[in-house]
């Protein structure tokens, strides 16, 4: 019923258009004529000749009415949504209409029908007015209409860049009618623009009038069309920007758009990622290709944060087989369809399975037989680790413990395992057991023909239980914003940077090493906070609280990278370097690991102080069970 409904709506619009060309055709002729004589019909008459040219055009004008529609309907004329008609649209009108004109012109001529040669130039004319005036007038009066009704609930808006991109949106702004957004000036830091218009909006100066005009115009909402600008210019406009208390978004690139990626009508809020104030990693894919292409690759853990991203990014370089291993279904479910999805000739195996379990780690290894071996899979959260110790122990230690002797069993290439800022000198169970984890590796490393490495890194930024997520989720139930010290600070990656330096840190590897990806400068868990809650359009303090809640079990001020002994090697990449292994007395190493397997299936509240004897650098306050 719709669909008639439409259909019909469609019919009657369509016949409407018709039925007004035909009246703007024979009005145009006559016009065309009378233009001829001064609009003088009188002259017209008592002119030599006058009479059988009005003659010669009524005689013809039945034919040139039936041309002239055919020509409009093959110019798309019938079928174009002029409500959004733009320059091709004329162009097309325009061009319909002179055909029409020299249709006409053809058509008398051979037809014996004598006109006035300016004639059919001024028909051209007329026509082309008749016809603009229909096609565009709707368009004119629906944009007035709709911005006069919605004027009061719409948002002002301040875009910043003058270009493509700046154009482009300001245009679909002022045409969409599902964009209820007013914009009222522009900023361009180019002196040439300021003072100029884009589309009836006036370019008021550079960055440095934003706050001002933000306030003068009473701008709710600041969109950056810059998607070719530097990291570091658009922290700079948005360190300007977010003392304005308005809501920033950013566009995308006009390649996304021209690609269908996005739309304009997407426009994405200012990540914390754009304030951070640098490039994104570049790294060398042609590496990473050369030995991960055409091998069979396991990922341990694959369905987590960090384990998803390396599958995504190793199934794009075409190994044999893809091994997704993870004790979470769902997750392992979610990136299984995702790859399934974006790689269809991809060779993917997603196994259920549990890194503790011995026989089903070694039945794995048996059956696929891998050449390089990811080895995510761990429990992260520092917090509950604290409170589940024994748990980090067994799954983070022992399971690292097992899948690293069925890698040398199995004759494995490389074996890389994800590693932690964390671990150096820890102050946590989780750090602690990742320690124990990267000594496990570097022994493992003499022990048969498998390269082993670690690769330790920082935070991730929108990974699981990172503190991004937590603070988006405060801010929009109200707050308060809970951060556990004013003094705290992080160094933050974002996961695709990670995982790609991770690729590439396991193409450099030789064996033993502890790679240590340079994660820029330390952020202030305070600033991000603080930056989140502008960018949202609040005021810290005032409109969303900061609420201090102390540091938890376990938990530093900051992170090192690297222990002191370890020292500093540069690799071909300037974001990866290598810390050199510290010596440890590898039999006792394993007698104390055996002990500490021992303990942790026991269940030991005091568990801590068997991982002091193997991490001498783990310092810890005693619980009241210990």
């Amino acid at each position: 019923m719709i669909t008639f409904i439409k259909n019909k709506a469609l019919f009657f619009r369509r016949m409407g258009l018709i039925t007004y060309d035909v009246l703007a055709i024979l009005a145009a002729s006559a016009l065309g004529l009378l233009l001829r004589f001064d609009l003088s019909y009188d002259t017209l008459l008592h002119t030599t000749g006058g009479y059988m040219w009005r003659e010669h055009l009524w005689h013809y004008a039945p034919l040139n009415v039936a041309v002239t529609i055919l020509i409009f309907y093959l110019f798309h004329l019938y079928t174009s949504l002029w409500s959004y008609a733009g320059v091709v649209e004329m162009g097309s009108t325009i061009m319909a209409c002179l055909v029409s004109a020299l249709a006409q012109a053809v058509g008398m001529a051979l037809l014996g029908f004598n006109m006035p040669r300016s004639y059919y130039f001024l028909y051209a004319m007329c026509l082309l007015a008749l016809i603009l005036i229909s096609r565009f007038a709707y368009r004119m009066f629906r944009t007035f209409v709709e911005k006069r009704t919605e004027k009061a609930k719409s948002i002002n808006v301040m875009v910043i860049g003058a270009g493509d991109a700046g154009n482009t949106l300001i245009r679909e702004m002022k045409t969409s009618r599902y964009i209820q957004k007013n914009v009222l000036c522009v900023i361009d830091d180019n002196k040439a623009k300021i003072g100029s218009y884009i589309h009836g909006v006036k370019v008021v100066g550079g960055r440095d009038d934003i706050i001002e005009n933000a306030a003068k115009y009473n701008i709710d909402e600041i969109i950056i069309a810059l998607p070719s600008l530097p990291r570091t210019e658009i922290k700079n406009i948005l360190d300007i920007c977010k003392e304005t208390k308005c809501e920033l978004k950013t566009l995308p690139g006009i390649y996304q758009l021209v690609n269908g990626e996005v739309n304009v009508s997407q426009l994405r809020k200012v990540d914390v990622v754009d304030l951070l104030g640098r490039e994104p990693i570049e790294v060398d894919m042609d590496s990473i290709l050369k030995y991960v292409t055409g091998k069979v690759i396991l990922v341990t853990g694959g369905g987590g944060s960090i384990g998803s991203e390396l599958c995504r990014q190793i199934a794009s370089h075409k190994p044999k087989t893809l091994i997704i291993f993870d004790i979470y279904e769902n997750s392992a479910y979610d990136i299984q369809q995702e790859l399934k999805e974006h790689y269809p000739e991809l060779h993917l195996v997603v196994l259920i399975g549990s890194v503790r379990n011995t026989k089903r780690v070694n039945d794995v290894f048996s059956e696929y037989k891998p050449d390089i071996v990811y080895h995510a899979a761990a429990h992260k959260h520092v917090p509950l680790m604290e409170d589940s110790p024994n748990e980090a122990i067994k799954n983070n230690v022992l399971g690292t413990w097992k899948v690293a002797q069925a890698a040398v069993d199995n004759n494995v290439s490389k074996f890389v395992l994800i590693s932690t800022d964390k671990a150096v000198n820890p102050t946590n169970i989780m750090g602690a057991t990742k320690r124990i984890c990267e000594m496990i590796v570097q022994s493992y490393n003499h022990k048969g023909n498998t390269v082993f490495v670690a690769v330790r890194f920082g935070n991730v930024l929108g990974s699981n239980g990172s503190v991004i997520p937590l603070f988006k989720k405060q801010i929009a139930e109200g707050g308060p914003v809970t951060v556990t010290d004013p003094e705290i600070i992080r160094y933050f990656m974002t996961i695709p940077e990670a995982v790609s330096l991770v690729l590439q840190a396991g193409a450099y590897a030789k064996g033993g090493e502890i790679f240590v990806l340079d994660m820029g400068a330390p952020v202030k868990i305070l600033d991000l906070a603080k930056n989140l809650i502008r960018l949202s359009g609040y005021v810290p303090g005032e409109d969303i609280e900061i609420k201090f809640i102390g540091l938890r079990p376990g938990e530093k001020l900051y992170e090192e990278m690297l222990m002191k002994e370890e020292g500093m090697q540069d690799t071909a990449n300037k974001m990866i370097h290598i810390g050199k292994p510290i010596e440890f007395e590898e039999d006792l190493f394993y007698e104390k690991l055996q002990e500490l397997s021992i303990e942790s299936k026991e269940e030991r509240a005091d568990v801590r102080k068997w991982i002091t004897d193997l991490v001498p650098t783990y310092h810890y306050t005693p619980n009241r069970n210990e």
